[in-house]
């Protein structure tokens, strides 16, 4: 589209360069061209053609303010093409797999068939997520134990299969119905975490593994992510919290960005680009807040989320602010996001072009995320 934008603006500003010095050659009827030129530039001639010009981009400018509802927004990329799915095939020895990869399969047969991982991030059990996608098409977290086999799977994509038919769209009462009872508390240790009534996710534990199954609210309660974690790995994480290093910091940063764009391309929307200046907003609220025990987009001094960025030299068109609070990994933050409408929309909103996640830890181990979505 900026293409096309630019030849149309060019061939504007021919037509109206050639309708103008034609104009010119007929009110003072010189016979050559280059007179014609010499002419025709001066002061006069420059101020005249200008508001020529003028005139004609305010109304190329109107026609596009009047087609807005059904032509691409000036500074919006087109839509990539869409990148197909692998077939899917029914697991057989496990109830569930990812883009036909399941829990025990070896690091090299997953890699022969997804690629080099285009991000690899430590993450709340100590391992990495490796991420691996097609400009978020596809979109696939895989983590490896010590003997590099899949230990912790997920995705929000249609990539699920399942020996009970489970997919992404799966009705709640469905789940339910075929996978039993879940779970209401994981217990660590000597303490048992309750999880909240009105969550929006299901934990079942089903062959020496933890499954839990993402719902969205606005979709009428069907299957919108899936996470497997092994029994081994989930037994081994001894707090519900874990002790929030630099490099978990910086996981959970980026592992929010590419699940928000993971989430933007199932919406046909295109990703956003990362904004390092703005992370560093970001992390200073996050901070501030855990260090502070508060929770909101207007800090203690009275600063809203746009007047933190203004006042680090950040100029947007247009921002917006997600927070998140307690949730233990970026993966439940997302989906509680996601679940949220006014942080849905952020998060799906056409016209942001890039974001910055901070992330900072209280002294409870407990995570603080912020999002900030801009355009500029």
């Amino acid at each position: 589209m900026t293409k096309l934008l630019k030849w149309v603006l060019t061939l504007l500003i021919i037509y109206a360069a050639y309708n103008f010095f034609i104009k010119e050659r007929e009110d003072t009827a010189i016979n050559t061209v280059s007179e014609e030129i010499e002419n025709s530039i001066n002061q006069e001639s420059i101020t005249s053609f200008i508001q020529t010009l003028t005139r004609e981009l305010n109304g190329l400018k109107s026609i596009f303010q009047d087609a807005q509802d059904f032509l691409p927004d000036w500074n919006v990329k087109e839509h990539s093409e869409d990148i197909p799915k692998p077939e899917l095939e029914t697991p057989k020895d496990y109830p569930f797999s990812i883009y036909n990869i399941s829990l025990g399969d070896e690091q090299q047969k997953v890699e022969k068939s997804l690629g080099h991982p285009q991000r690899v991030t430590e993450n709340e059990y100590g391992i990495s997520w490796f991420t691996y996608h097609n400009n978020y098409h596809n979109f696939v977290m895989i983590g490896y134990d010590d003997n590099n086999k899949v230990a912790a799977l997920y995705t929000n994509q249609d990539l699920i299969a399942s020996s009970y038919g489970i997919k992404k769209g799966t009705k709640k009462e469905q789940v339910l119905d075929t996978l039993g009872e879940p779970l209401t508390e994981l217990r660590k240790g000597l303490v048992s975490y309750k999880m909240a009534e009105d969550r929006d996710y299901e934990m079942f534990a089903l062959e020496d593994s933890y499954v839990t199954v993402f719902f969205d609210k606005h979709e009428n309660n069907t299957v919108t992510a899936l996470q497997i974690i092994s029994s081994s790995l989930e037994d081994n994480r001894k707090d519900f919290y874990v002790d929030g290093t630099e490099n978990l910091k910086e996981g959970f940063e980026y592992q929010l960005f590419d699940l928000t764009n993971a989430s933007r391309v199932n919406n046909n929307l295109n990703p956003l680009t990362w904004d390092e200046a703005v992370r560093e907003t970001a992390r200073k609220h996050s901070l501030d807040m855990a260090e502070n025990n508060y929770f909101s987009h207007t800090n203690l001094e009275g600063e809203s989320p746009f007047d933190r960025m203004l006042n680090d030299g950040i100029h947007y068109s247009m921002a917006g602010e997600n927070l998140a609070y307690g949730q233990n990994s970026s993966v439940f933050a997302h989906e509680g996001l996601m679940n949220s409408m006014g942080h849905r929309e952020n998060i799906l909103q056409k016209d942001f072009a890039s974001l910055g996640v901070g992330v900072a830890f209280n002294n409870d181990a407990q995570p603080y995320y912020t999002e900030n979505f801009l355009t500029k």
